[in-house]
């Protein structure tokens, strides 16, 4: 992918849509950002606020009515809601780090993705109040703003994030030279931080959903990098069951570190 030019503009038309709609519904998010937006919690532990429903909302009338051909699956759609089964699905988190967005903390992104046949093809995150948008499309390089992604270049000096008790199940060897980072409320953000050099790698602890991870998937494997399941996997995403295992993101020798770290730890 992408296997030709056909295939290639149809990538290319596809990214501009979603960086349009990601674009405007960072605006919409911005109306509420730091002004109090109603809260609801979803089984008493995951929160909702009326920002990320009118945000779902709008990039679901906006990018169905124009790819209406297209499945459609989003963290705050109800499950019964949710279209699965296309060739292509929309893959959407109308605000990645909403913890962060209702505490009024800078680091959320509207998460919007593109699926194709299990795999992400283009991915857009928009973050308006760190004033950067990534995007990618496969074959097409990854972007934020106007700058190029790629991943850091191995060095002696590693910076890895993720859950203290998975960065702290490394070999010695690699754990020496690894400073941990801190918490990032948003894990498609962080995701995007190996992409841009800012972060080595991450470990992604279990149940993480397709919504966290597919846009920032393909931004990651532009800039040379990749996410991997226990069993050195890529993941799919719009299956059966949108929850993941523990994952790694990163790249090279390093990537291939952490992966076998999670097959030893399983």
């Amino acid at each position: 992918m992408p296997e030709n030019k056909l295939q290639k503009e149809a990538l290319e038309a596809d990214l501009a849509l979603i960086a349009e709609a990601a674009h405007e519904a960072g605006a919409i998010a911005l109306r509420y950002f730091r002004r109090d937006p109603e809260v609801w919690w979803k089984g008493g532990v995951s929160p909702v606020s009326e920002a990320d429903l009118a945000v779902d909302s709008f990039l679901r009338e906006q990018l169905l009515a124009a790819r209406p051909d297209y499945g459609w699956l989003s963290e705050e759609t109800a499950a019964a809601d949710q279209e699965l089964g296309r060739e292509r699905v929309f893959i959407v988190d109308p605000i990645d780090g909403t913890r962060a967005f209702i505490g009024g903390r800078p680091t959320w992104c509207v998460s919007v993705a593109v699926v194709d046949r299990g795999e992400s093809a283009v991915g857009v995150l928009e973050c308006p109040e760190l004033s950067e948008t990534y995007r990618a499309s496969a074959g097409g390089g990854a972007f934020c703003n106007r700058e190029r992604l790629t991943v850091k270049p191995a060095g002696d000096a590693l910076v890895i994030a993720g859950p203290k008790a998975m960065v702290s199940m490394l070999p010695s060897d690699v754990s020496r030279r690894t400073k941990a980072y801190g918490y990032i409320p948003s894990l498609a953000y962080r995701v995007a931080m190996v992409a841009s050099g800012a972060l080595d790698a991450t470990f992604v602890k279990p149940n993480a959903h397709d919504w966290d991870l597919a846009a920032a998937d393909v931004i990651l494997r532009e800039a040379g990098g990749a996410i991997r399941d226990v069993n050195g996997n890529a993941p799919l995403y719009a299956g059966a069951d949108p929850k993941k295992g523990a994952l790694a993101a990163g790249s090279g020798m390093l990537l291939q570190t952490m992966t076998a770290t999670l097959s030893d730890n399983r």
